[in-house]
């Protein structure tokens, strides 16, 4: 899978538990980002792209990859 692939798939991924479940990863509230960077993400392909999310909205590039997200 090549990079851009991987970074449409992360921004889309369904969250899959918790408060913000169902919700798209690009849509999680920073603050619960941050938290999961405290903390420690899931193990897996799912805490790579939490991780990824997170340096997208630390580093104010949401903005640019939002187009990306399909509703």
């Amino acid at each position: 899978m090549t990079n851009n692939a991987q970074l449409i798939e992360a921004i889309n991924q369904t969250m899959p538990f918790g408060k913000y479940a169902g919700r798209k990863l690009l849509q999680l509230p920073e603050p619960y980002l941050v938290w999961f960077h405290s903390n420690g993400f899931p193990e897996g392909k799912l805490g790579e792209q939490l991780a990824l999310i997170y340096e997208i909205k630390l580093n104010g590039l949401e903005k640019i990859v939002r187009p990306l997200l399909r509703e």
